[in-house]
């Protein structure tokens, strides 16, 4: 079912519009693929160098080889952002040695645990962090200030450009819809968990 979406004030949308993104390796499910693999995304901005959801992939050649392509090593990432944390949306953050490790509760580096809380977290005036609960309870979305827009990163918020609608394993379909709701009213663009990026429109799978 396609629907309108309800206009309201864009109050989670970042102020800034100077983040970039490129995705690395466009994720599949057992539906669309011949395995599961993750959508894995990088994004920058002010300095910050992000990955997000290094999960399950064929062969980490499908992260690292897009990257290098960039001019960047698995070293030149700053922060990786874990959409929540199922495996195979995590599978690969052992690559990024040196980074600041982003989830729901906290950061993570080194030995050094921070507990903070991801709502409103931003890491720069472009790059924010908003709690969206609904396929596990610990999910959250990067919202990227761009150019041509806001670009949600939802990890399994959505799966893929069709959906499913009815997300099997989400334990409260009403929470996974007033989440997917609260994307839509701030984005231009979603990047799922595993498929390519679609509107943030009244086409997206709800």
């Amino acid at each position: 079912m396609t629907e309108a979406i309800t206009t309201q004030p864009r109050t989670d949308a970042p102020l800034g519009r100077s983040a970039a993104f490129t995705i690395l390796t466009t994720g599949y499910t057992l539906s669309t693929g011949p395995g599961v693999a993750a959508t894995v995304s990088y994004v920058h901005d002010a300095g910050r160098h992000v990955i997000v959801d290094p999960g399950m992939v064929a062969h980490r050649d499908r992260i690292l080889g897009p990257l290098a392509e960039l001019g960047l090593g698995p070293d030149d990432i700053t922060d990786v952002i874990l959409s929540h944390h199922h495996p195979d949306n995590t599978m690969n953050v052992g690559l990024f040695g040196q980074a600041r490790v982003h989830d729901h509760k906290a950061v993570y580096r080194a030995d050094q645990w921070t507990d903070r809380d991801a709502e409103g977290h931003e890491l720069t005036p472009s790059l924010r962090l908003i709690r969206t609960p609904g396929h596990s309870a610990e999910d959250i979305t990067l919202l990227a200030g761009t150019g041509e827009g806001v670009v949600a990163f939802v990890g399994d918020l959505w799966w893929r450009p069709n959906g499913p609608v009815e997300d099997p394993v989400a334990p409260d379909l009403g929470l996974l819809r007033a989440s997917r709701l609260r994307v839509l009213s701030a984005a231009d663009l979603i990047v799922p968990g595993h498929g390519g990026a679609f509107p943030a429109d009244g086409t997206a799978p709800m």
